[in-house]
């Protein structure tokens, strides 16, 4: 366990908390208190997914569609059976 007064802990935080992170206990003191350093790594909370698309036409579900430029425009066409 590593002890050091407020003054030097100033000087050292960075040291001090890569030492905690380490797991290695840390104590400073200030006027008899004794001040314990530790780390916590946060919990990975899982990313909530959400739907971007409501609803959507059979033919996209199922991947047969396709882009077409009609009249100069792009439009959405269902795409033709391979043969």
């Amino acid at each position: 366990m590593s002890r050091y007064p407020v003054s030097i802990a100033r000087e050292r935080l960075a040291d001090l908390l890569d030492d905690a992170e380490a797991g290695k206990p840390v104590v400073i003191e200030r006027r008899g208190v004794h001040y314990t350093l530790t780390a916590t790594r946060p919990t990975a909370r899982p990313r909530a997914r959400r739907n971007l698309i409501a609803s959507a036409d059979a033919a996209v579900e199922s991947g047969n569609w396709s882009w077409t430029w009609r009249e100069g425009q792009l439009a959405f066409a269902p795409r033709r059976p391979k043969r």
